[in-house]
């Protein structure tokens, strides 16, 4: 699938998917081009609100990574702006909700997870080229009782 450009319409769009994934349980929308899909439930850096985003993501261990892409714009996302204010969020797979905390991956462990994720969607590759951030990768670890 060719990488998408941030649109009115996508807006609209992601917002249907992530209202389709939460009344579903992940059964619709569980999956996008290949990979599976998150719910990431987050704090509102400003506002203190709760804040979810549909995130395709990469299994990794018990751990899942996520990639602050925002097609290729050249801001981060404001879920990373969130993670980075408040790393504690939730990650939803299916009906299963988990507690997390967040980590930019650095070094060779964000060179391997970032390889990983271009051989599993292209499109990220695009958007790499779309930008003169670095985009981050982020690993959401699940916190531990």
């Amino acid at each position: 699938m060719p990488a998408v450009r941030r649109t009115r319409l996508m807006e609209t769009i992601w917002k249907a998917h992530r209202w389709a994934y939460e009344k579903s349980g992940g059964r619709i929308g569980g999956t996008m081009m290949g990979m599976p899909v998150l719910l990431l439930h987050t704090t509102g850096r400003k506002t203190g609100a709760p804040r979810t985003s549909p995130l395709m993501y990469l299994p990794h261990g018990e751990a899942c990574v996520v990639i602050a892409s925002n097609a290729g714009e050249p801001k981060h996302p404001a879920w990373w702006h969130n993670l980075q204010a408040n790393p504690r969020a939730e990650v939803q797979r299916g009906r299963r909700r988990t507690p997390v905390v967040a980590r930019e991956a650095q070094g060779d462990e964000r060179a391997q997870l970032w390889a990983e994720v271009l051989r599993r969607e292209k499109s990220y590759a695009e958007y790499e080229a779309r930008t003169t951030r670095r985009i981050p990768v982020v690993v959401l670890e699940p916190v531990r009782a």
